[in-house]
């Protein structure tokens, strides 16, 4: 079985840069695709940026898009989201999240089956 253990939220001020890391440990398989969601309060779940393991292709949030920046390092099974230019509503809990959509249901929440506990960012103005 997956886990997901995200680490590097905190509280930034407008404008400033956070990094925020998510590690898969278990029976982890190539092949699947590893995202980012928030969620601010009273708001629902939001998809920011998404992976796949095996090749090049990403996906952002049109939120979030030439701001955030999705990587990974294959070897330490392990996807980071860079965040600049942060603004106050990005405040939220980003969530990691591990499955296997096709583009079609990339962005979808219901498209992945694994989650971690989530990682709190917040940004003041």
């Amino acid at each position: 079985q997956v886990q997901l253990v995200e680490s590097g939220g905190g509280l930034v001020e407008a404008g400033d840069s956070l990094r925020i890391s998510c590690v898969a440990s278990g029976d982890f398989i190539s092949g699947y695709t590893l995202a980012w969601f928030r969620q601010a309060p009273g708001k629902e779940r939001e998809f920011v940026a998404a992976s796949r393991w095996t090749n090049s292709n990403t996906w952002y949030g049109t939120s979030v898009k030439e701001r955030f920046t999705i990587s990974r390092d294959n070897a330490r099974n392990t996807v980071a989201l860079q965040m600049n230019s942060l603004k106050p509503e990005d405040t939220a809990i980003y969530y990691c999240a591990l499955g296997r959509p096709i583009v079609s249901t990339i962005r979808r929440i219901d498209a992945y089956g694994t989650w971690g506990q989530g990682t709190q960012v917040t940004v003041s103005s």
